[in-house]
């Protein structure tokens, strides 16, 4: 049924989503065996809106217009066909956030981002499930850097906190690069709720190896062993980078839910922004060796929209 054109821009807040049905919800989600569509870039759309660089993008949560147009970017992906939308919370930890004095925000912005995207899918009624997106905490982890652990886990506590208050259905930890940050992040995420289902990605942007050069194998062999749900990788230098990931990850974890979120192409710097040239075309067909590697959770990262995501949802059967 069609939207009405007066919908409500400040939805109020649902309440957490009960382990039980957070759990069911997600084995609801994976019974059909076939591959899931999550969602495409939130910070591409963003900018695409009016976004200035170097303004933190979680903010946009809690003013508007600007959280209705939060709202219509997560419209856009689930009308494309995503059955999981991330909120808009990548930096919504404490330590980024406070590179602009907006620290003091973190619980707010992450629960009002899980109300934005809840409100969406309520809406939609496809049964999509909302994801509370944690992204890395904008340090380096002791010894190599100044980040001990146990103020990681601290800080990705107090994100997942307020993601599960504002009543997302599950977790997913994005972009990490270090086994110690995304293992901090995991802890974090089970000191406040144990139950909640949890993705984990990494980025293999090196010669196939994250940026502190951890494989792909040992990313899925340390994330099984610490309780991920679903393992992959996200974001990098585009499709062709993610393919191999996948197909060495499900080489030594075969029963593992794994998941491959790519880059819209390699990004090119135009006029001193990133611009990503992967048309839909080409990341419908990405999908498709994504899934034959073995992903069965299968989205888009930056410099993707909502156009990208309807292709590959064609590309998969999954509309």
């Amino acid at each position: 049924m069609p939207r009405s054109p007066d919908f409500d821009p400040a939805p109020s807040a649902p309440g957490p989503v009960p382990p039980d049905v957070q759990r069911d919800r997600w084995n609801t989600l994976l019974a059909g065996g076939g591959p899931v569509l999550a969602d495409g870039a939130m910070g591409t759309m963003l900018f695409g809106a009016g976004l200035q660089f170097g303004d933190p993008p979680e903010m946009w949560n809690l003013a508007l217009p600007q959280s209705s147009i939060v709202r219509q970017i997560h419209r856009g992906y689930l009308q494309a066909g995503a059955r999981i939308i991330l909120t808009n919370t990548f930096g919504g930890n404490g330590m980024r956030l406070s590179l602009h004095s907006n620290e003091r925000h973190v619980g707010e912005v992450n629960r009002m981002a899980a109300v934005l995207a809840r409100a969406e899918v309520e809406a939609a009624g496809t049964g999509a499930l909302v994801a509370g997106d944690i992204g890395p905490s904008g340090a380096i982890m002791a010894p190599i850097g100044t980040l001990e652990y146990d103020e990681a886990v601290d800080i990705f506590a107090e994100q997942a906190g307020a993601l599960i208050a504002g009543g997302v259905d599950l977790i997913w930890i994005e972009t990490m690069s270090a086994l110690e940050e995304i293992h901090a992040a995991i802890d974090g995420v089970r000191r406040v709720a144990p139950r909640v289902p949890l993705i984990t990605t990494m980025t293999f942007d090196t010669r196939g190896r994250t940026m502190m050069g951890i494989k792909p194998e040992q990313a899925v062999e340390a994330l099984v062993e610490w309780g991920a749900d679903a393992i992959g990788g996200n974001c990098g230098n585009g499709p062709d980078e993610l393919i191999p990931v996948v197909e060495k990850m499900r080489a030594v974890a075969p029963g593992v839910v794994l998941v491959g979120k790519s880059n819209a192409g390699m990004p090119e710097l135009v006029d001193m922004q990133a611009v990503y040239k992967a048309e839909p075309a080409m990341m419908a067909e990405y999908a498709l060796h994504l899934r034959d590697a073995g992903a069965t959770i299968i989205g888009a990262c930056c410099g993707s929209t909502p156009a990208h995501l309807a292709a590959m949802a064609e590309a998969l059967g999954t509309r």
